[in-house]
């Protein structure tokens, strides 16, 4: 690849289908960068003691696009020698022991990559419209748990119900 064709970068992706960690490794790979630093986020089988069977991810796909650039932009401020950035989050089922989110950055030195990719994950879990539900097995029966974490924290606008009277 000519050095000159390798502008920095930013792959953004949510989607239901399984995520690879060869292709979103794939493209943070630049002639110019001797570090990748991957995270992956997986399904485990428990929570708090409780047997988890899957997680089910839904976003606000417009809001969280949107948040994931700003992360991107943050960090190319933060850590200028990052070349490429990839952040991919599942939505929808996502099985115990498949992966919910990738991300890879990649940087000439892996101080930069390694302190970047651990800022893009803690700030997307803090600020990024995309919501966990956890499904556990009980006694009863299979239970979920609603985890809407991001929604408190976002700055959506509050807009005035209308008041109706009844005759």
């Amino acid at each position: 690849m000519d050095e000159r064709e390798d502008v920095p970068k930013d792959f953004i992706k949510l989607k239901s289908e399984k995520l690879s960690v060869d292709e979103v490794s794939e493209l943070v790979i630049s002639p110019c960068c001797g570090a990748v630093s991957l995270f992956i986020g997986t399904t485990r089988n428990n929570f708090e003691g409780k047997k988890v069977i899957r997680l089910e991810y839904e976003a606000y796909t417009s809001m969280a696009e949107m948040e994931i650039k700003k992360i991107c932009r943050d960090v190319r401020q933060k850590w200028p020698s990052v070349k490429h950035i990839a952040m991919h989050h599942r939505l929808g089922v996502v099985p115990v022991t498949e992966a919910s989110v990738i991300i890879a950055v990649s940087s000439p030195h892996r101080a930069e990559s390694l302190e970047a990719v651990t800022h893009c994950i803690n700030t997307l879990k803090a600020f990024v419209p995309i919501w966990k539900k956890k499904y556990y097995v009980t006694k009863q029966r299979h239970s979920a748990d609603f985890k809407y974490s991001h929604i408190d924290q976002c700055q959506l606008p509050t807009v005035p119900l209308p008041v109706l009277h009844q005759p």
